[in-house]
């Protein structure tokens, strides 16, 4: 196997995996968008102008907007939070390498910068995963708003009724609709992955203790 998709084989094909999902829902949201404008007498649109549309937007934002919660909270909480026997925790009984103080390795010559430099910029990328996957999240949400206010504008309008303001819609039931369902299963999914972890195992895997490992055996 080449180095390259050796060492990055995992990235490779959940991208891969990525781009075949996104083409998926992009033609059959197409589809689909074109059998309601059938529905209601309107004129069908491109798949070009499709992709470009409200609709398309917001049913692609409004599920990263949840992926990059869950991941920005999962990483945050697992910084100071435990779970007993869970692999994806750190024992809450011993210091483990990643609570180790960066500031005693500044001379290690391959450290990242940040690491080298101290001061403000070592604080910044000591919590720089967490800060760039909420960053992800807010900037999806927006985008999000931004995509529901349109597409809720198109349904008001072929009913006949008058478009509300953007910012009357970041307060409606229906924006906070569509972000809570997936708000609540991006949550649950990380709790069951936490639980399980305990009593299941996957050999092989990171996410995983050794298949040998105590059930109270916490960490990787």
């Amino acid at each position: 196997m080449p180095k390259l998709i050796r060492d990055n084989g995992l990235t490779i094909t959940l991208l891969l995996l990525f781009v075949v999902s996104f083409v998926g829902q992009s033609l059959t949201g197409h589809a689909r968008y074109n059998e309601d404008q059938k529905d209601h007498g309107k004129a069908l649109i491109t798949y070009v102008d499709y992709i470009r549309s409200a609709a398309f937007v917001e049913s692609v934002f409004e599920n990263w907007e949840s992926e990059f919660l869950q991941m920005a909270v999962y990483v945050w909480l697992t910084s100071f939070l435990y779970q007993r026997g869970s692999a994806e925790s750190k024992n809450p009984d011993e210091r483990e390498g990643v609570d180790e103080e960066p500031e005693n390795h500044r001379s290690d010559s391959k450290a990242p910068y940040p690491v080298r430099v101290g001061g403000l910029l070592l604080k910044l990328y000591e919590n720089s995963l967490a800060l760039a996957l909420f960053l992800l999240f807010v900037v999806s949400f927006v985008l999000h708003w931004l995509g529901s206010y349109g597409e809720t504008c198109h349904e008001q309008s072929m009913h006949g009724e008058t478009c509300s303001t953007i910012f009357r819609h970041l307060g409606s039931s229906t924006f906070w609709f569509e972000s809570f369902q997936n708000w609540q299963s991006e949550f649950l999914s990380i709790a069951v992955l936490i639980v399980l972890s305990v009593f299941l195992r996957q050999k092989g895997s990171p996410e995983s203790k050794p298949v040998h490992a105590a059930h109270c055996e916490t960490g990787k």
